[in-house]
């Protein structure tokens, strides 16, 4: 599962879409393909020892249907996350699968430590049923079979993707679980961010040990062992430091009050030409207005500028995001309350306005992250 945090800090990429599920697009990354054909390659041999009778292409139509199961597995996986999320009111905005496993893109983070807490724990009970499930079917068929065999690894495979998110480092299930405990009793979500970070260390030392180990140990299957002990370990690592250096923007900069962190204000006609807008903007927050005087959008100067360099004479409002009431925050709003609707909106920037609704200024989701690594946050 990543949340706004892992998207922004560049989780993003491009794939192959298969299908929509409950309205959310499922993605295929690149990576997948390089995934199954490892799985492929080294699964199987595997088949043939267990299967004596069977020829080296049906065994890696075996191996190749394993690699789909799991694929399918993965992706009942994510979809538990998603389901949760979705009843809880937080929308998805799309599920990919790739190399080590998937991810649920959730657009807001979660507002409470429970929702994290209940939206995490959803993927893992998936696992774990899957493998009940596919248990009972394995001491029923009769054994030796191939059948048998792909869903015997079934349960395996369930198992082991049940557990091994469950362990207490983020960016893994049990790591948002960890999280949300911590935020429950400290009240502070960077705390629990900090917390999930830490069981991430632990929790890839004791991958590499593992591994390590087992090499030392002359252990069957050793060196496999140790090369996906060790992708795993940078995995954990690098997601628990990708979401630790996100979520240091949701602390309040120390000494800052909001009005610091705002950008001038500038409004111009929705229908103004891109290109104008932009250069018009030098710097400052754009706000595009209908001919009525509502305020539809802000523009995103980064798709404004890819828009300009194409088609300058197209309407600004084309590159904007869009003005919703979550996106507004008044001007006397406490920083407990700006940070709580930076975590709870996906949105890049936000309108600030006075006690008669005027604009005063635009908040980039930017400008409070820099801040507080600039001063510190606030204790």
């Amino acid at each position: 599962m990543a949340t706004t945090e892992e998207r922004r800090a560049g989780s993003g990429g491009a794939g192959l879409r298969l299908c929509r599920v409950v309205g959310v697009p499922v993605l295929l990354s690149p990576s997948w393909w390089l995934g199954a054909v490892l799985i492929v390659l080294l699964y199987t041999p595997l088949v043939r020892g267990l299967l004596p009778h069977a020829g080296i292409w049906a065994s890696a139509f075996v191996a190749a249907a394993f690699t789909v199961f799991l694929a399918g597995s993965v992706l009942l996986h994510e979809l538990g996350h998603c389901l949760v999320a979705l009843r809880l009111g937080l929308p998805v905005r799309r599920v990919r699968l790739f190399l080590l496993g998937g991810i649920s893109e959730i657009a807001r983070s979660p507002p409470t430590a429970f929702r994290e807490g209940l939206i995490a724990a959803a993927g893992p009970v998936v696992s774990l049923v899957l493998a009940g499930f596919t248990g009972i079917g394995w001491f029923a068929l009769q054994p030796h079979g191939a059948v048998w065999l792909l869903v015997a690894q079934t349960c395996v495979a369930n198992l082991a993707v049940g557990v091994f998110n469950l362990l207490p480092g983020l960016p893994l299930d049990g790591g948002r679980m960890l999280r949300a405990v911590t935020w429950r009793l400290t009240a502070d979500r960077h705390r629990g961010t900090v917390a999930g970070a830490l069981g991430a260390v632990v929790v890839a030392l004791g991958l590499l040990g593992w591994a390590v180990g087992g090499a030392l140990g002359d252990a069957p299957g050793r060196w496999l062992r140790l090369a996906v002990c060790a992708l795993m370990a940078w995995f954990v690592l690098a997601g628990a430091y990708s979401e630790y250096t996100a979520g240091r923007g949701e602390r309040w900069p120390s000494g800052a009050v909001l009005a610091d962190l705002l950008r001038p204000v500038l409004q111009l006609p929705a229908e103004s030409p891109v290109g104008d807008a932009l250069s018009a903007a030098a710097g400052r927050g754009v706000v595009l207005v209908r001919a009525d005087g509502v305020a539809v959008g802000l523009l995103d100067q980064s798709r404004a500028a890819q828009l300009a360099a194409t088609s300058p004479g197209e309407p600004a409002e084309r590159a904007s995001e869009e003005v919703l009431p979550e996106t507004v925050l008044l001007r006397d709003e406490s920083p407990e309350q700006v940070l709580h609707r930076l975590r709870t909106v996906s949105a890049e920037q936000l309108l600030v306005v006075d006690s008669e609704g005027r604009p005063c200024g635009v908040l980039r989701r930017t400008a409070v992250r820099d801040a507080a690594r600039r001063y510190g946050p606030q204790s």
